[in-house]
């Protein structure tokens, strides 16, 4: 039997993304420029998916929060290599990048939101 899939799965939803990363890096100029932003987005951009993976199976709420946190700075850290390639003109035209700029605001709204709510979850805990 096939595995049900809930209609938002943010796990899901983050690897697409990384995959959407990916495909923007093999797309930079191979200058040292290029090379470097590529390198850095790579970083930045796949380490959500694993690290909201490994928050799945945290030890605790507060091993929870820590590891989303990790996910969150890795999509702000995205959110401004895509805008250094906008600037930059390194992708044309630019506004090709609006929908993988949306979805990083996205998720990073996303993100937010969830350790907001462990952080307040923990404060109920004590």
């Amino acid at each position: 039997m096939p595995e049900k899939r809930s209609s938002f799965d943010l796990q899901e939803r983050l690897i697409d993304y990384a995959v959407r990363i990916i495909a923007v890096a093999e797309t930079l100029p191979n200058t040292r420029a290029g090379q470097h932003v590529s390198g850095q987005l790579l970083r930045s951009g796949t380490s959500p998916a694993p690290n909201y993976g490994e928050a799945q199976s945290a030890e605790s709420r507060s091993d929870f929060i820590h590891k989303v946190k990790i996910a969150l700075k890795e999509l702000r850290e995205s959110f401004v290599w895509l805008k250094i390639i906008v600037r930059t003109g390194m992708i044309k035209p630019a506004d090709k990048l609006s929908p993988l700029l949306i979805e990083t605001d996205e998720l990073i709204s996303i993100l937010f939101a969830s350790v907001s709510t462990a952080k307040r979850n923990l404060k109920d805990d004590e």
